[in-house]
């Protein structure tokens, strides 16, 4: 190991577990105290729930899956379910892996990257990693992951414990802890007048998608229409800077 080691690897991993432990990976955490809840309600062991925790690290494909088992769903059709369900997570490592891809690195290493890829690993990682050295980034990042899945399993287990203990209205509220503070990090990482449009528009065109078309495709239209507009704007913007 070089001297460099623990400047590259070491403390960005540290930092970045403190930082995720101090209030991100408790705010995913206990929206996964339900997955520990379904699994007993399912039959399932707490090995079983902490698991799918640990390895599919995606609460909504979690759930699918427990929901699934209680429904008598063949496996072939839970898992092609869980692979569509995952597939939102293919454009959020797109466009996360530029920050993390460094000389050398490995598909192996990127794959491995890509594991830890969810929805507020993803959004605190593009707010918080372009001041962070490059050099120090993939440690950060590993760690600030490491921490949300170390407090989430955490999380998952005491959930299973305590199931039929929280009443129903707080379990349904600790469900919407990740959503919000989802919102909270897109605001706060807004970074341009694109940012503000994008998120502006597809807050503002959710209700009417959800009426126009339903079916759990008005998130992916509104933000769609939102995106696309934010970036015709945004070029728009650019062309006629470069123009004067």
């Amino acid at each position: 190991m070089t001297e460099a080691a623990p400047d590259q690897w070491l403390r960005p991993w540290a930092r970045g577990f403190r930082d995720a432990a101090m209030l991100p990976a408790w705010v995913v955490g206990l929206s996964l105290m339900g997955v520990g809840t379904l699994a007993r309600d399912v039959g399932y062991p707490v090995e079983a729930a902490v698991l799918s925790t640990i390895l599919v690290w995606a609460g909504p494909s979690q759930v699918l899956f427990f929901a699934s088992i209680a429904a008598g769903a063949a496996w072939s059709a839970i898992a092609l379910a869980i692979g569509f369900a995952s597939l939102r997570f293919l454009p959020m490592t797109v466009a996360l892996l530029p920050l993390l891809r460094r000389p050398g690195q490995s598909v192996a290493q990127q794959m491995l990257i890509a594991h830890f890829v969810a929805v507020t690993a993803w959004v605190e990682a593009l707010r918080r990693l372009p001041n962070i050295p490059p050099e120090q980034r993939v440690g950060y990042f590993l760690g600030f992951a490491n921490a949300l899945i170390v407090v989430s399993a955490f999380c998952t287990y005491a959930g299973f414990h305590l199931a039929g203990v929280v009443p129903a209205p707080v379990a349904a509220g600790l469900l919407c802890l990740t959503p919000i503070f989802f919102l909270s990090s897109m605001v706060a990482g807004v970074r341009g007048l694109g940012d503000t449009i994008a998120i502006g528009l597809g807050l503002a065109l959710a209700p009417a998608a959800g009426w126009a078309i339903g079916g759990g495709f008005d998130l992916i239209a509104s933000g769609i229409v939102g995106g696309s507009v934010a970036f015709l704007i945004q070029r728009w913007r650019k062309a006629r800077k470069a123009g004067a």
